[in-house]
């Protein structure tokens, strides 16, 4: 079996890549592959993949707009940390999908279910119900508050009062809407895997944004975006124009 992962964090893509060869030593992972456009060219060309193993936020934006620009012939497994964006994993050749964290059960069902389909012949029937029961099963936990330490304290902060998440000079900071800045031992990467994505996004490297803390967004050049929000941030907060579309999306929801 030759894999293809296509994930933008190290830390997901060497783990994933570790529970592959704990499970399956014969696996053949061919490359890693961390943004949309560099997965566009790999698939683009020739490959000898037979089974992918699929992020959904990437690092220049989101995996379905690979989909736009070549056809992916082999079966996907989706490791993401959202559950809303089932349905349309389903609609690009989706084998599974799998919520974050992943686990070596997860994968090992995941693997199973590829070696015993026979994916093209799968009824489109089949593959739907199983992706809606992905979507009505999900239990996912997000974070209701963190506790945060300040000088000889610990303090509770809901997360519905913070009004976004940054980082600075590579600590990362919270700031609530009565314009509080507290510091968090975490990294951006994990802090969005807590949050609640209807509620909470990551609009670029340095900001996860609450959905009320955003004033408007105004159009920059080459189709990116610059978000105001409230409290206002330190710096002006741009939105690649690969990711700007996803951001009217989740805003329009």
């Amino acid at each position: 079996m030759k894999v293809v992962i296509v994930e933008d964090e190290i830390a997901a893509s060497d783990n994933l890549s570790h529970i592959l060869k704990s499970i399956r030593p014969e696996i053949e992972i061919l490359t890693v592959i961390d943004s949309v456009a560099d997965a566009v060219d790999y698939f683009s060309e020739k490959n000898e993949a037979s089974l992918v193993f699929m992020d959904i936020h990437l690092a220049d934006g989101i995996s379905f707009e690979i989909f736009e620009k070549t056809t992916i012939e082999v079966p996907i497994i989706f490791t993401t940390a959202y559950d809303q964006y089932a349905i349309q994993a389903f609609k690009v050749n989706s084998l599974d999908y799998i919520l974050k964290p992943v686990s070596e059960e997860d994968i090992e069902l995941a693997l199973t279910k590829f070696e015993k389909t026979s994916f093209k012949n799968d009824s489109i029937e089949d593959q739907l119900k199983g992706v809606l029961s992905i979507i009505q099963n999900s239990n996912t936990q997000y974070k209701l508050s963190y506790l945060i330490q300040k000088r000889d304290e610990l303090i509770p902060i809901k997360v519905s009062d913070i009004a976004y998440f940054f980082i600075d000079t590579g600590v990362v900071k919270a700031v609530t809407f009565e314009k509080q800045s507290y510091t968090l031992n975490k990294k951006l990467e994990t802090i969005e895997l807590e949050l609640d994505p209807s509620n909470f996004s990551r609009v670029n490297r340095q900001y996860i944004l609450n959905k009320q803390a955003i004033d408007k967004l105004k159009f920059h050049f080459n189709g990116k975006l610059i978000v105001d929000v409230h409290p206002p941030a330190e710096e002006r907060i741009i939105v690649s124009k690969l990711k700007a579309s996803e951001i009217k999306a989740w805003l329009n929801s």
